[in-house]
């Protein structure tokens, strides 16, 4: 069985990777191990913490190291390989791809084999808009405004480009949405009810780590 640790941002990231990834990775014979990013507090740290983590897992051995953040938290001083070319690419799919690859880059050449590099964009949360009619199993209609929920999601071509300012985040819109919403409770139960399948259809950089991991 192939063992598989992806470092998470927060206690949402490391319990959709617990529940939802190491759920369906069993199937493939991955096992998932989901820790959170050391000294994070429940958010992104400085590149050279994350990788200092992303190294000591990969010299345990036989194992492949992942991660799992968002792009939306990422701030200039925290040093992320390539962070500040990356804001001459206009296209954020491929900043992302750009981003990726240079933190790949960053890690010494005898691991980089074993390293898969990710960074959501533009926030975990994004990936619960690939189908808003799961949140109906949680909450009734009157508890919250689907209709708001239904219009953002056609709105924007791919949950991934859900982002126009900090105040219009796709976190922001689901508190703005939903006064009771649990990021960690409510947001894994969404995801659950989405499906893998159904998320990695409407998001393309989602699809393309999920397919990576896999490999």
């Amino acid at each position: 069985m192939k063992r598989l640790i992806i470092v998470c941002e927060g206690p949402t990231e490391q319990e959709f990777c617990t529940e939802v990834l190491g759920v369906e990775f069993a199937k493939h014979d991955i096992y998932v191990e989901a820790p959170v990013i050391k000294h994070s507090h429940g958010g992104i740290v400085p590149w050279a913490t994350i990788k200092k983590q992303i190294l000591n897992h990969l010299q345990e051995g036989d194992v492949y190291v992942s991660m799992l953040v968002d792009y939306y938290g990422i701030k200039d001083q925290f040093g992320f390989p390539g962070w500040e070319e990356s804001k001459e690419i206009v296209d954020k799919t491929e900043r992302i791809h750009f981003l990726i690859d240079r933190m790949a880059k960053d890690i010494p050449e005898q691991y980089r084999f074993r390293f898969i590099p990710y960074i959501q964009l533009h926030e975990f949360e994004g990936l619960l808009f690939s189908d808003v009619s799961a949140f109906l199993n949680s909450f009734e209609e009157s508890e919250f405004d689907y209709a708001e929920l239904q219009a953002t999601a056609e709105a924007f071509q791919s949950p991934e480009l859900i982002n126009n300012s900090p105040e219009t985040a796709p976190s922001k819109r689901l508190i703005a949405a939903i006064p009771d919403y649990n990021k960690v409770v409510v947001g894994i139960c969404v995801a659950m009810d989405i499906g893998l399948e159904k998320i990695r259809e409407k998001c393309p950089l989602f699809n393309e780590w999920i397919e990576r991991l896999m490999k």
